[in-house]
């Protein structure tokens, strides 16, 4: 009888589970036909989608491939799913994989090491640490055959270590053990009328299973890595410092140190990003990477705007915590940025190096190029001429500016109507909208769940990337993919204080590059000395180091035509400026693997050289020549 029971219940519980699982399937199915539906109807996604392929919609927008996802950052959820699989022996016959089987057949092979990064590689590691391999001494015969292999057993590791859940994905898993719940009291009960009072043999224990000590102090995110386990992880050092602005911002500056090096490159991101966008597509094709391996010692600036809020005064509420502009990330953030790196290596090479005071004589130990993309290439050309006014020295050897921001007169109709919505309503907007960021940390973490089923679900991920890139102008970014990036998570979610916006909306309206207007002539006067604010591409020709811009011909939010305008007012202005145009869009710039790309802009940065012993022996040599000639 007992065993007619357990068969039936066991039975009933597995044909519940089939038809919920395959109901929610079809749901999804539904969903997804319905947006494959309406992508096959809306006009220009072909050249936004590319890679997807007739029905099977296969798209390439995905974030990049780091190895061992969610190790570290796994959801309390999904860790509470993986202790169950790994302490439950066979009591169980549920299979968690059979849904979340990734339906990509195709393999997704590995870039080729970019060519600043094969030098040198070897001994760019600590000790301790692997490299990682490269196929270039394997004979030519066996490369092609050896770069599958590998590539198949990177997309298989990839797989089997890929632990991120996404919406779906946790409501499945979610069902299922309420199912199991629901069914383990009914046999329980079935079991306690049969047996009321069951008898316990002594000097047995208890046959009721001891309760899981199941933790659920992580976050509940799908991928809550910070900077530090990508560098880290790849087996690069790390070193993390704090920065304190005038104004009491707290800072993160991360580095991957090079203490000896006298040669330093400062990568500052843009709007919405954090110094992850330069470690992003891993050791092959990061800037961040690629140039520690060329001997630079590496610094990731951050700027305000992360949702942490770090500020010297805890109790600061977030309106007041928002109330900046782009004036201070030029004016602020990069100029503490700038003098903690200056104060950094400064020490290091007169401690390791106690000749160094004479040898420079006084001057700079060492030289910094700055690689900056979007917003932030707007903020370092406020930070150099704004330094140049104030006759204050600002240390830099070198600009690299990718797809520069300033000018945004030529932009799409969906950026003008922002512009006239946030200038007309600011004085209304401004008291009770602070910023423009995701309030809480359950929706944080659900969006980075959704980035995870766009992934799963093509369709509706190709819907998603179609509509973002209507509202930038049709720009080909990977949007969807960027979205599932680690820093992208429920703790330090990047945001847009109101000010940037408008900020950005005053430079669009008045067809210049200006800094923050206050409304008021007299506060304009008490900060700029002029009623109206500061244009700063009247003041180029205060730019006393060389420039190189960079842009994108399929850039939407930032047109070709915008990063022109900077390279004639410079050109005009007398300063050493070059221009390079790529068939890219925004986000490729530091989201993309691009080996050409990557190439150009190390190339300009090593232009930094030659070491200050080689430029000051060169100088003595020069003015040693003039007085002879005098």
């Amino acid at each position: 009888m007992q065993r007619l029971v357990d068969n039936v219940l066991a039975v009933t519980k597995e044909s519940v589970k089939t038809f919920t699982y395959e109901s929610l399937n079809n749901i999804v199915r539904l969903i997804n036909g319905i947006s494959a539906l309406l992508l096959a109807i809306l006009p220009g996604k072909t050249s936004i989608l590319e890679g997807i392929h007739g029905w099977e919609l296969r798209p390439t927008f995905r974030g990049p491939r780091l190895p061992r996802w969610m190790e570290n950052g796994v959801s309390s959820f999904n860790q509470f799913i993986h202790e169950l699989s790994v302490d439950s022996d066979t009591s169980s016959s549920m299979d968690y994989s059979s849904g979340e089987e990734d339906t990509d057949g195709g393999i997704h092979p590995a870039s080729p090491l970019s060519q600043s990064s094969r030098v040198s590689r070897a001994s760019s590691f600590p000790k301790g640490s692997e490299a990682p391999t490269t196929t270039g001494s394997l004979h030519p015969l066996r490369l092609h055959s050896t770069k599958k292999a590998h590539n198949l057993k990177d997309d298989v590791v990839q797989r089997a270590t890929d632990r991120r859940r996404g919406v779906i994905e946790d409501l499945h898993l979610a069902i299922e053990i309420f199912i199991e719940a629901i069914f383990d009291v009914v046999h329980k009960a079935a079991h306690f009328l049969k047996h009321p009072f069951p008898l316990l043999p002594s000097g047995t224990a208890d046959p009721t299973p001891t309760e899981r000590n199941t933790s659920f102090h992580q976050s509940l995110n799908t991928d809550a890595r910070t900077c530090q386990d990508v560098i880290t992880e790849f087996g690069y050092p790390y070193e993390a410092i704090p920065v304190v602005t005038a104004d009491g911002y707290v800072l993160l500056l991360e580095r991957i140190p090079r203490r000896d090096a006298r040669k330093v490159v400062y990568l500052q991101h843009g709007i919405l990003d954090s110094s992850m966008g330069w470690v992003s597509n891993g050791v092959v094709g990061s800037p961040a990477f690629a140039a520690f391996d060329q001997g630079f010692d590496v610094f990731l600036g951050n700027l305000r705007g992360l949702v942490s809020r770090e500020h010297v005064d805890k109790n600061i509420s977030s309106r007041q915590y928002w109330q900046y502009s782009i004036n201070e990330h030029g004016t602020e953030d990069i100029p503490a940025i700038i003098e903690k790196i200056h104060e950094v290596k400064t020490s290091e090479l007169k401690s390791s190096q106690p000749d160094l005071e004479e040898e420079t004589d006084g001057d700079q130990p060492y030289k910094i190029c700055a690689v900056c993309h979007s917003l932030g290439g707007a903020a370092i050309l406020m930070y150099v001429i704004t330094r140049r006014i104030e006759e204050k020295p600002h240390r830099l050897s070198r600009l690299v500016l990718l797809s520069p921001a300033g000018f945004h007169d030529d932009s799409n109709f969906a950026f003008t109507v922002v512009e006239y919505l946030l200038l007309l309503l600011a004085p209304i907007l401004a008291p009770i909208v602070p910023s423009f960021y995701i309030p809480t940390r359950f929706c944080r973490m659900l969006l980075n769940k959704l980035a995870r089923d766009f992934y799963n679900y093509p369709a509706v991920g190709g819907l998603v990337q179609t509509l973002i890139s209507y509202v930038a102008g049709g720009d080909s970014s990977n949007w969807v993919g960027v979205l599932g990036l680690p820093h992208y998570n429920m703790n330090d979610m990047p945001g847009v204080s109101f000010h940037v916006a408008l900020h950005l909306a005053q430079m669009k309206h008045a067809r210049k590059f200006i800094m923050f207007d206050y409304g008021s002539a007299a506060v304009n006067m008490e900060v700029y000395g002029s009623p109206e604010p500061l244009d700063l591409g009247e003041y180029y020709g205060l730019i006393d180091v060389p420039v190189d811009l960079v842009a994108g011909r399929k850039d939407r939010v930032i047109h070709p035509s915008m990063v022109r305008k900077h390279y004639k007012l410079m050109r005009d202005s007398g300063v050493e400026v070059s221009y390079k145009e790529f068939e890219y869009a925004h986000l490729d710039f530091t989201f993309s693997h691009h080996e050409e790309l990557l190439a150009y802009v190390m190339s300009r940065v090593l232009l930094v050289e030659p070491t200050p012993k080689e430029q000051f022996g060169q100088k003595a040599m020069k003015l040693k020549k003039d007085s002879q000639m005098n």
